[in-house]
């Protein structure tokens, strides 16, 4: 079955954005760059509220500029035909690749699943992790944490309060103080086999 992760940026005092919203601090150096084109080869589909597919949306266009380097230029090519999915309520149509959600985060997921393909299920965006997370539909949680503080704003993980145990899986230390943590959630095992 394929799993579900979610992958972003993190302050290490827990959030994707600062209180005014900004993430500038989350520029990935040239190393971490590289590990995310890595990162997305393994996708199969990535699903994203309203707010990330618009900050995406500067990638669909991006080919068009000059000014790109080869990593960038390497990122849009797999970026651009990568399968979306995009859960809004405000927005009637989607671009490139995207399509707007026809049913709930849950059915989304479980249609993805049953679907034929490879790849995983990619969550971005805090707000669509969080009820990801509320149904427990995470397999992953992939956060790369970057050494800054910002004191506020959207939390990487949901303020819930419910308990759920990890597994490390992997860490990985870059060149710019970024550390990458990689966490599959431990699942309670039933009669010898993983629910």
């Amino acid at each position: 079955m394929r799993s579900v992760t979610y992958s972003m940026s993190v302050s290490l005092d827990g959030y994707i954005v600062g209180p005014d919203g900004d993430f500038n601090w989350g520029a990935p150096a040239p190393d971490v760059f590289r590990f995310w084109i890595d990162d997305i080869r393994q996708v199969g589909v990535h699903l994203m509220g309203r707010r990330l597919y618009e900050t995406m949306l500067y990638w669909e266009t991006a080919e068009q500029e000059t000014s790109l380097d080869e990593a960038e230029r390497e990122w849009v090519a797999l970026w651009n035909p990568l399968p979306k999915v995009v859960f809004s309520t405000t927005l009637s149509s989607v671009q490139g690749a995207a399509r707007l959600a026809s049913g709930s985060l849950a059915e989304e997921i479980e249609r993805l699943r049953a679907e034929p393909g490879e790849g995983e299920i990619a969550i971005g965006g805090a707000t669509l992790a969080a009820q990801a997370a509320d149904l427990d539909l995470i397999d992953e949680y992939r956060a790369m944490v970057y050494p800054v503080l910002v004191g506020g704003g959207i939390p990487f993980f949901p303020r819930t309060e419910r308990r759920v145990d990890l597994e490390l899986v992997e860490t990985r230390t870059f060149s710019s103080q970024v550390v990458y943590l990689r966490h599959r959630v431990a699942r309670e095992t039933v009669r010898g086999t993983e629910s």
